[in-house]
């Protein structure tokens, strides 16, 4: 078995913002040259989400209405005696989970028809990392 890792470097313009890496992580799968395996995509920040779901602006909004109801952003959360004010954001990671695994079949992502790979930033405005990594043979 082998495997390649590459980093995405990510700096988004808005506190809260869903991007979307499908093409990203595709490229680095061809250069990996893995034709049978699995991709991890997994954001390395504890106020970051990665994904998978349909590439549709009604669902990111209603995706970002669901969050702030679950996790408004603001209320006094223990976390913020701490010095910190994302509290929220830290709730919202583990509502959307952090990575996500996909198959790699004949040298390409093995996706559902509506499916793409989106990372969702909830404490944005500075450099974070997404680590995708493919294994297999």
């Amino acid at each position: 078995m082998k495997s390649y890792t590459e980093y995405l470097w990510l700096n988004t313009k808005k506190h809260r913002e869903i991007v979307y890496l499908t093409d990203k992580v595709e490229e680095i799968v061809k250069k990996s040259k893995i034709e049978e395996g699995f991709v991890l995509v997994s954001a390395m920040h504890i106020t970051a989400s990665v994904y998978i779901n349909d590439n549709e602006e009604g669902l990111f909004q209603d995706m970002e209405e669901w969050l702030q109801r679950l996790c408004p952003e603001g209320p006094n959360y223990h976390h913020h005696a701490s010095g910190e004010t994302n509290g929220d954001a830290h709730l919202k990671n583990l509502l959307m989970g952090h990575q996500v695994i996909v198959p790699i079949t004949k040298g390409k992502l093995d996706l559902g028809p509506w499916q793409s790979i989106f990372y969702y930033e909830f404490d944005g405005q500075r450099k974070k990392r997404v680590v995708v990594k493919a294994m297999g043979e």
